[in-house]
This record gives structure tokens, C-alpha cells and sequence, in this order.
């Protein structure tokens, strides 16, 4: 297939990846010490790690596409310290002070990305501007009010709280009324990432064979599809790094929900607009409606502008033709071109796509079960692209049998409930998306916290 369709960071760097040729698949039966399902940021950060710990280590990562072709390679580029969930909810399973460490791990995480970028001279357009999330309207200020104070009350994220004065002299939201600002987190190009991250794993002695489709895994044998032809792969340990691409196997099913998320990039836009919006080189933005939307101003000075609206399909289904929609891309459109009215008119030059992972709980969690000799990371519910960094450190520790801080977060370990079988997990999640659209409408003639989105809130993991 042709790779630039993935989207708009895909065809940005198509020349320099010669057309994303894959690489060659597996061509015989392996025996490797750690076998990785998947070559996104979770697999390639896990191998990069394991490598630091024991560069002894065969590692063979397995790809049905190429590295990077699935969220890895589509998402918005934030490389940010969100977690799904939030710090009081965090507390109130697990206690203070560990919402505290998971908090200030994923914090340190944005910088550790960056660290490594420089070390191994990858090259992500990496730029550490923070988050400006915009309040619209009565229920947004409350909800920019409660994020501040939930900052203050652990000490860690340091969001600061700016009134209307401020964010109006400062970027053109003409109507905003308030908004939070987040330090941590930087605009990155996320294909970069990715694909610059599988050439460094590959220097240091991992194989990524690409082409390979992964059917099955158990007891660390897996059984694997090449070039029309069965291999099977003989493991220690066999890492599932598939995010809600793991829907589609038996070892994983209804674990997770591919849920999926568009985008679209505009055309560059000139610096007299840019300085008119308001939007700084490493900033990225979005606001405090129930139906999310996420932003950045790119190295080349384009939007990448995202959100969720794309319904979910029977049986969890994945296919390429999901990963557009004309009605979520001029969703998008509209959306953006309302956040920022400078910004209306602007040639959308790509459209494009893709599934995320989302557990039944909304809690990301990362383990190891050395008796199943099977370890895993995902349910980033959108928020991976630096938490793939985490996992991949975390992974490395468990495997190598290092206790650190990082295996005492309270997400080592976690065991998410399975979802509902079908039809009431279509039904449950697109009810989901529709309560979340209702509910900004709701918002927009009450001025009143939506009480859909208070009734509806554990389905949509709030």
C-alpha cells in the first residue's frame, strides 16, 4: 500500500523513508530471548530500554504493516504528561502519594523523550511549549477552575489559571473567558519519533520484520503469517504492544476498544496570522468541551487539529476506510475555524485517522506475568505518545527483574475488565460519543454543567 495515505506526518517524511519500503518479514522459525507484537512507540520504546539494561538481549519485533503505522504514526503530536485518569481519581483508588508518583513520572516523561531524541540525533521537531486548554463558556471556567485547583492540591502539574483579560490579548479565541496553562507538555512530529526510533533500536541488534502478521501467542510461542507462509517464533517472553490493534486477536479481544480519532492539517499559514492566533512554535491547545479536540501550530506552521467523533463499528472492527469521514472532517474544520477565526479559509491540505486503544475502566496499565512469560502496555485512551515512553521503561525494569520506582507506579499490574460482548458494546459506546456531542449542546443553552455528561460519566471514563 502506499504509506503517505496514513496521514499528513507520514507524507510529510515519505522522501527520507524512500517510500516507507518495508522491511523484510520473517523468512524462517525464530528463537529470540523477547518477542515484541508491534513496532509502534510502545514496542520500540520497550526494546530501546531493554537494550540499555542488557544489550545481550535478541530482540524481534513483529509488524504486520511498518513501524509506525498505527497510532504511533497518526496521533496529534502531543508529547504531554496526561494520564486517563486524573489525579483525585488516581487517589482515591490507590492513595496520595500514589497519585503523586504517577503524576510526577509522567511529568519527568516529557523531558525524557526529549533527552533521547537529542542523545540518538533524531530529529522530532521537538519543542517544549506547554498546553493552553480554553475556557468558552460558564461550565468550562468551572471545569479550567477545577483542573487549577486539583493542581494546586497535589503540587505536581503546576497549571496555572489565566482570566479573560489575558487570553484575549494573547490568541485570538475572541470569545474565550478563561484558560489553563499546563507546562508539560511539547509539540513533537510524532512519525519522526517513530521512525526514527526503529532505526536506532535496529543499529543497536534488533530485528523488526515487517509484513509479518502476529495470529496468535501462548506461553511464548508465537504463531506468526510471512510473505503467504506460517513461522513460529519461540520467545522467553512475548511483549503485546498492540494498542486497539489487539482487538483483533484472540490474546486480547475484548480487553480493549478500538475507538477511533481524525484529524486534518491545514496548508502553512503565514506568520502575520500565526501572530494574530496567537499559538507559539511548541504549544499545543485545546478547550474544555465534553467532545475532545487537541492542537498544534507544526514546524512548518500548519494546524494538525484532531478530535473524537467517529462512531464505533460493529465487532470492533478495523478497516481502511474508517479512517476518514466526511462528517468528522467537517466537524473539524468547523470547529477549528470557530476556535480561531483568523484561521478561517485555510486550504486542509490531509484528512486522515485512526484506532486507539481504550480499555473498559479508562485506565492505562502496563504488566508482566513471568508464569505466562507475557507482559503488555496500552488502554492510553489517546494519551500514549509519551506514555508509550513510560511503558517502555516500566517493561524494561519488570523483564530484567529490576524493582524501581517506576514498578511501583499503580498502573504495574493492572488488570482492566473485559467490555461488554456485542451489540452492547456498539451500542454503549456510540451512545457514549452522541451523549458527549449532546452534552456541549447541552452546555451551550444552559450555561449549566451538562447533566448528561454527569450521568453518562463512567461509561466515558470520567
Amino acid at each position: 500500500m502506499d504509506y503517505r495515505t496514513v496521514g499528513f506526518w507520514f507524507d510529510s517524511i515519505a522522501a527520507d523513508e524512500d517510500g516507507f519500503r518495508p522491511r523484510p518479514g520473517l523468512d524462517a522459525d525464530a528463537d529470540v530471548d523477547v518477542a515484541i507484537v508491534g513496532a509502534g512507540l510502545t514496542g520500540l520504546w520497550t526494546a530501546y530500554y531493554l537494550q540499555e539494561r542488557d544489550p545481550s538481549l535478541r530482540i524481534l519485533l513483529l509488524e504486520k504493516e511498518v513501524a509506525g503505522f498505527g497510532a504511533s504514526g497518526r496521533n496529534g503530536g502531543w508529547c504531554s504528561s496526561l494520564f486517563p485518569w486524573s489525579a483525585s481519581k488516581l487517589d482515591a483508588r490507590y492513595g496520595r502519594d500514589a497519585a503523586v508518583g504517577m503524576r510526577q513520572a509522567m511529568v519527568d516523561t516529557v523531558d525524557e523523550v526529549g533527552r533521547v531524541a537529542d542523545t540518538e540525533g533524531i530529529d522530532i521537531d521537538f519543542a517544549r511549549g506547554g498546553t493552553v486548554t480554553f475556557a468558552r463558556s460558564t461550565p468550562q471556567v468551572a471545569a479550567a477552575r477545577a483542573e487549577f485547583e486539583e493542581s494546586e492540591r497535589y503540587g505536581v502539574d503546576r497549571v496555572a489559571l489565566w482570566g479573560t483579560e489575558t487570553v484575549r490579548s494573547r490568541f485570538g479565541v475572541r470569545d474565550a473567558l478563561a484558560a489553563t496553562y499546563t507546562p508539560a507538555c511539547a509539540r513533537i512530529h510524532p512519525a519522526k519519533l517513530v521512525r526514527g526510533l526503529a532505526r536506532v533500536v535496529e543499529r543497536r541488534g534488533a530485528t523488526i520484520a515487517e509484513g509479518t502478521e502476529v495470529l496468535s501467542w501462548d506461553a511464548g510461542t508465537v504463531q506468526v503469517r510471512s510473505d503467504g507462509s506460517a513461522r513460529t517464533v519461540r520467545a522467553g517472553t512475548v511483549v503485546n504492544a498492540t494498542e486497539g490493534y489487539g482487538s483483533q486477536l484472540p490474546q486480547v479481544g475484548r480487553r480493549i476498544l478500538p475507538l477511533y480519532s481524525l484529524m486534518i492539517a491545514t496548508e502553512p499559514l503565514p506568520d502575520a496570522t500565526w501572530a494574530r492566533i496567537g499559538i507559539e512554535h511548541g504549544q499545543t491547545f485545546t478547550d474544555f468541551r465534553n467532545l475532545i479536540v487537541y492542537g498544534q501550530r507544526t514546524a512548518d506552521n500548519r494546524f494538525a487539529f484532531g478530535g473524537r467523533g467517529a462512531r464505533y463499528h460493529l465487532g470492533s472492527a478495523i478497516r481502511p476506510g474508517y479512517d476518514r469521514s466526511l462528517r468528522v472532517r467537517d466537524h473539524l474544520i468547523h470547529t477549528l475555524y470557530d476556535l480561531f477565526p483568523d484561521a478561517a479559509g485555510a486550504r486542509i491540505t490531509h484528512h486522515w485517522g485512526g484506532p486507539l486503544g481504550v480499555p473498559r475502566d479508562w485506565h492505562a496499565s502496563v504488566g508482566y506475568d513471568r508464569d505466562a512469560r507475557e507482559a503488555w502496555a496500552g488502554g492510553y485512551v489517546g494519551d500514549g505518545l509519551s506514555t508509550t515512553n513510560l511503558a517502555g521503561r516500566t517493561l524494561a525494569d519488570l523483564l530484567t527483574g529490576s524493582r524501581t520506582d517506576l514498578t511501583m507506579l499503580p498502573w504495574v499490574g493492572h488488570r482492566s475488565p473485559r467490555w461488554e460482548p456485542e451489540p452492547l458494546r456498539f451500542a454503549g459506546a456510540n451512545a457514549g460519543l452522541v451523549a458527549m456531542e449532546s452534552a456541549d449542546l447541552e452546555e451551550s443553552v444552559t450555561r449549566r454543567a451538562s447533566v448528561i455528561a454527569r450521568t453518562l460519566s463512567p461509561l466515558i471514563g470520567h
